[in-house]
């Protein structure tokens, strides 16, 4: 145990222990597998000669040193491409990691590229319709790159919304490679989102032009690095520090500036040194254990991150031969307070957030209330009490320094003995309409719990459309149904927060059921997320009708309808073929019939 560590919290090591026992069979033969390939020895000794002429040909003066397979050779997977501002610094981090990889005896070679779409360009368009099945797009993209079989570890180069999830996938089914997560930081702050947020709700009512919102949106996301909300971007960071895959201290480092390039030479220098052919073999497939998740899981809830996790997680946590379930993150949520305020759940932007202390403040706190697995296995080495120091450059050299003790802004940041609030952001909801979640960290009390008659609406467009014809004067439950992963790939439906925060600053009761996902942005609007069984395969969605009474209870995880005759309706069907055509969808006709629940990950490939 760390020094800086309590004795583990009673919950968090019993969902632990669960998770271990529900995992073990599934658990055990994964780490067979990886063991297996681990035990073959450095790759490149089992390829032909004339393999890996094809592999070293455009490698110049590092042929030789691959040639002969005494040095470590790092495989680079990149999701670069510059219409992600969070991705655009990636174009240079290549050569970084091949001159660090150099001077640390190795070599390194970009293996190969993912896609990487942003749902800030596709949000409300079909496009959106391809996001979240771009994950699993992405692990197997990642395994086409790895199967070369060239490599003794990799370096993941990836930071938004599907893009870790997918690159995590993919280094736990190659998990007998080390495996190191670089990250490209944040944009500088801009246009406050509160500021950003007040323009949309303005241009849905109809008080501003497209041209002031243009004027506003141009001045909130304006350089290189991610978004800085805390949306499922750098919820993504956040997680990729509690799970040991990140250098200490890596995910907020702002791009283009002298530590964020030594964070990027360090981490290419340790990818190195923790491969088989080094003194301290760390492969991915053990550090992707069950404390590692666990970890995760009470990251997402201290700081109240993204929805999107709770997809996610399954998913990644699965790739690893590890089984959680809905419960886990109820039950951790309700022992991890909320530590932060960062937009939506407060006005401070992540800037903000690692100024007043951070993730080393958050990770130092957790560590002494006993609320994280502090003898998880990281990158940087055994203890999670390594993630409590942070980077800093002295005389040009970068050392590890201890993090803030106290947070430097108790707005934004406190500690978990007074949290903002005592349990974590997140609620699981069960009923007579199925399975879901709720994000509850931005939600008032008083909001909380709704009862209301439903109106039922098929997209979010006709939402907007009703709302544009002001038939919404009472309180309501809207329910967006047939949004799951078999209908229609699962979109966010992000666009639907400036109706219902318009709504509800009318003072009307109002609230969102759907089988779809809202953006890792979505906050004072309760919506009820992800339910399933979804309304594609016949799921409780597909029996509501307008009126019926519909109960959202985020106080004790319930939903449900009253209407007696529900459980004896028949379900209605919609034609969605409009959806599995255009803009690429009629090449995932495969994903959308194999998909697995949401509940489970809505993952095709896990």
């Amino acid at each position: 145990m760390s020094d800086q560590a309590a004795p583990l919290n009673s919950t968090i090591a019993r969902v632990t222990e669960r998770i271990r026992d529900r995992s073990k069979g599934m658990r055990d033969d994964y780490l067979q597998q990886i063991r297996e390939a681990a035990d073959q020895g450095p790759a490149r000794a089992h390829l032909t000669c004339g393999n890996q002429a094809h592999a070293y040909a455009a490698m110049g003066d590092a042929k030789e040193a691959l040639a002969t397979g005494r040095a470590p050779n790092i495989g680079i997977v990149t999701a670069y491409n510059d219409m992600l501002s969070a991705h655009q610094p990636y174009e240079v981090f290549p050569q970084l990691i091949k001159n660090a990889a150099a001077a640390a005896g190795a070599t390194a070679q970009v293996a190969g590229g993912v896609p990487a779409m942003c749902d800030g360009v596709t949000q409300g368009q079909p496009g959106m319709e391809l996001s979240l099945f771009s994950r699993d797009v992405i692990a197997m993209a990642s395994a086409v790159a790895l199967s070369h079989n060239t490599f003794d570890s990799a370096i993941y180069l990836g930071v938004c919304d599907k893009i870790v999830p997918g690159l995590i996938m993919a280094a736990a089914t190659f998990g007998h490679l080390p495996a190191i997560f670089l990250p490209a930081g944040p944009m500088t702050s801009g246009l406050p989102n509160d500021e950003k947020s007040k323009v949309r709700q303005q241009f849905a009512t109809g008080e501003v032009g497209r041209e002031e919102l243009m004027r506003a949106e141009m001045a909130s996301y304006h350089g290189p690095g991610t978004c800085t909300f805390y949306g499922t971007a750098n919820t993504n960071q956040m997680l990729m520090e509690f799970m040991g895959l990140h250098l200490p201290g890596a995910s907020f480092v702002n791009p283009n500036t002298p530590l964020r390039d030594a964070l990027t030479t360090a981490g290419a220098k340790r990818a190195a040194e923790i491969t088989a052919l080094g003194n301290d073999y760390r492969p991915a497939g053990e550090i992707l254990d069950e404390r590692a998740f666990v970890n995760g899981l009470v990251g997402l809830m201290a700081t109240g991150g993204s929805t999107n996790l709770v997809l996610h997680l399954p998913a990644m946590a699965k790739a690893a031969g590890i089984m959680i379930d809905l419960e886990d993150f109820d039950e951790i949520s309700d022992v991890v307070p909320l530590m932060a305020k960062v937009y939506p759940n407060g006005l401070a932007d992540v800037n903000h957030f690692h100024a007043a202390g951070g993730l080393q403040f958050m990770i130092r706190d957790l560590l002494k209330e006993g609320l994280l697995n502090s003898d998880a296995k990281t990158v940087a080495g055994d203890g999670l009490d390594l993630y409590a120091k942070e980077p800093k450059l002295r005389d040009g050299e970068l050392v590890w320094e201890d993090g803030a003790e106290e947070s430097l802004n108790d707005r934004i940041l406190r500690p978990a003995s007074s949290g903002f609030a005592k349990t974590g952001g997140l609620k699981q909801l069960d009923g007579n309409l199925g399975r879901g979640v709720i994000k509850i960290s931005a939600v008032a009390e008083e909001h909380r719990l709704i009862e209301a008659k439903c109106r039922v609406f098929k997209d979010q467009e006709e939402v907007k459309e009703a709302f544009k014809r002001n038939e919404f004067t009472e309180d309501t439950i809207v329910v967006v149904r047939f949004q799951g992963p078999s209908a229609n790939g699962m979109p966010e439906l992000h666009s639907l927060t400036p109706v219902l925060s318009v709504l509800q600053g009318r003072g009307l009761k109002v609230a969102l059921v759907t089988d779809g996902r809202m953006s890792g942005a979505s906050g004072k609007v309760p919506a009820a997320i992800h339910v399933s069984p979804e309304a594609a395969n016949g799921g409780p969605l597909a029996k509501l009708q307008d009126g019926d009474i519909v109960r959202l209870d985020a106080v004790n995880g319930t939903l449900s309808c009253t209407s007696a005759d529900l459980d004896t309706r028949t379900p209605v069907t919609e034609d969605l073929s409009a959806h599995h055509r255009g803009m690429g969808r009629e090449l995932f006709t495969a994903f959308r019939n194999q998909v697995g629940p949401s509940t489970s990950g809505a993952s095709v490939i896990v």
